[in-house]
């Protein structure tokens, strides 16, 4: 099952049987709530879902974005109808992100059955609403493992002995800046892979041909072991997206740079790539 979705196909499928279930998760760093714009129009049916508050924990040492406590996580998902033998499509305002880690954080809890509005809202065509629906109480107990997740320790010795890739911008990869956190620079042995690559300029995700190539040259096809970190892991989901449609399986630091970063003691690097 591809882990994207079409417009197109959305509208088909919501006509279907069995419609998806639909999750808006529109959210930007350091912005506001996505709520507001939630109520002034979403896709019919879709049930808003706040990232901080619900897919995340509180910030802290675990970083700025630590997974949510997993019984609160599967409260949250029921609330929104969740099921688990009912498929889920998730989109937020086009950057991909929210989305992404809506995906991610159902797909690791065990929903067999999730995908991303490719293109977010901006893709959407049809009508949109601002009725604010109630859905039934869905069934879902999140079953956590089924996706890869690793701490900094295990991201350490990963960027050693396979490929840890680092979804942020270049710049801050190299630590030339750093808008956020206490340090700039990456996980020593981690290699730049900018999340903004993935896509085109509509926010879609390139040809899974094209992102496996992408993938492929940064070594990935060769690495025993794969895996993604960000600044707080919400950018890096989106990373193990693209590299899912581009055929390969990656875990996620979901602590990332912004747990990493904020212990001293470990080792950073800057400058550019070593490849």
């Amino acid at each position: 099952m591809k882990p994207i979705i079409s417009a197109s196909e959305l509208v088909s499928e919501s006509a279907g049987a069995t419609p998806p279930v639909l999750l808006d998760v529109r959210w930007t760093l350091g912005g506001p709530p996505g709520r507001p714009e939630y109520e002034a129009g979403h896709i019919p049916g879709a049930v808003y879902v706040d990232l901080d508050a619900e897919l995340a924990g509180p910030p802290g040492s675990g970083g700025r974005h630590p997974l949510p406590d997993v019984a609160a996580f599967g409260a949250v998902m029921r609330r929104a109808g969740v099921s688990g033998d009912r498929p889920v499509v998730v989109y937020d305002g086009g950057l991909g992100w929210g989305a992404a880690r809506a995906w991610w954080l159902l797909r690791w809890a065990g929903h067999p059955d999730v995908r991303v509005l490719d293109g977010g809202l901006a893709a959407w065509t049809g009508e949109l609403s601002k009725d604010t629906p109630v859905p039934e109480p869905g069934d879902f107990t999140p079953a956590p493992g089924a996706l890869g997740l690793l701490d900094a320790d295990a991201a350490a010795s990963l960027a050693r002995s396979g490929l840890l890739l680092d979804a942020r911008a270049a710049e801050r990869y190299r630590g030339d800046v750093e808008p956020i956190d206490r340090v700039g620079g990456h996980i020593p042995g981690a290699v730049s892979a900018p999340t903004t690559e993935n896509v085109d300029a509509d926010g879609r995700f390139l040809p899974a041909e094209a992102l496996a190539a992408r993938f492929a040259a940064l070594g990935a096809a060769e690495a025993p072991e794969l895996a993604v970190y960000c600044g707080s892991g919400v950018s890096g989901a989106h990373e193990v997206l693209a590299l899912e449609i581009a055929g390969f399986r990656a875990a996620l630091y979901a602590g990332s740079w912004s747990e990493w970063s904020s212990d001293p003691s470990r080792p950073v690097a800057t400058g550019p790539d070593p490849q």
